[in-house]
């Protein structure tokens, strides 16, 4: 995993929360009902299939030592079944089939003590104070 993916991959998500969040007010009036799933991290292979970058893995490339602390970050948290971070995957699923066999289900389904965790912590930090505790779970 490089800083790129991590960059994609998150905007992706984050993109599709807009969305998400956008055609539910639209389509409300049609009986329409949207459901975003906000999962943290879930132990899954997304390590391997993930694609680096030619100059994420040479040594002499000034990304190599951040690409190998963000590596090693993630196989932890993957590879620590008994950790608290991380949620098995058919916790995701259970909050799906909660969500959709709901009378009146919400918009917003968050799956994982760090997901809910994460989502708090952003409302209550300054930008500054929300990127540097990002960027110290990297370091």
């Amino acid at each position: 995993m490089s800083v790129p993916f991590l960059s994609a991959y998150n905007s992706t998500k984050f993109a599709l929360e807009g969305l998400s969040e956008s055609m539910a007010y639209e389509l409300e009036p049609f009986g329409i009902r949207v459901i975003i799933i906000e999962p943290g991290f879930i132990r899954t292979n997304i390590m391997n299939s993930s694609v680096l970058a030619k100059k994420a893995l040479d040594p002499n490339s000034q990304y190599f030592s951040l690409t190998q602390k963000l590596a090693n970050y993630f196989n932890s948290m993957v590879n620590n079944t008994s950790s608290t971070s991380t949620t098995p995957p058919d916790e995701v699923a259970k909050t799906v089939l909660n969500a959709i066999t709901s009378e009146n289900p919400q918009l917003r389904y968050t799956v994982g003590n760090d997901a809910a965790a994460i989502i708090q912590a952003k409302r209550e930090m300054s930008d500054e104070e929300f990127g540097k505790m990002v960027k110290n779970q990297f370091r």
